[in-house]
């Protein structure tokens, strides 16, 4: 199994600890910024290294929004990777509100916000 780095603004932590509970719970190794920053790391390169070592990257879309600096650089270098056939696989989240980033709309998202047994159990299909 790969590892899965959730992405998300600090106003949807919650449920991004939920998100990366879940998928931890079945069993995958999960980056989640909480989980593996802790005091006195470098911030940057813990990042970084979660990015580098991800095989999915989940990018919870949320009505707050994704263009936060450090959200938008986990997101958009990882998209970078995957059109340059660097073996990750970016994965919108629904959390909350109606969309995605434009750039992302062609990519099937997982709708937890409508039914979260659902998209979790789509997620857990997807990743491997």
């Amino acid at each position: 199994m790969g590892e899965v780095f959730v992405s998300h603004r600090s106003p949807d932590a919650p449920l991004a600890i939920r998100l990366a509970t879940d998928l931890r719970n079945a069993g995958h190794t999960v980056w989640l910024d909480e989980w593996r920053i802790e005091l006195g790391d470098s911030v940057v390169e813990r990042i970084n290294q979660g990015l580098a070592g991800a095989s999915y990257v989940l990018v919870c879309c949320s009505d707050v929004g994704v263009d936060t600096p450090w959200m938008g650089r986990e997101w958009m270098s990882s998209l970078a990777r995957q059109l340059n056939g660097k073996g990750v696989k970016l994965i919108p989240v629904l959390l909350s509100g109606r969309s995605v980033p434009a750039i992302l709309e062609d990519i099937k998202y997982a709708d937890l916000m409508s039914d979260w047994h659902r998209g979790i159990a789509q997620l857990l299909s997807v990743i491997s």
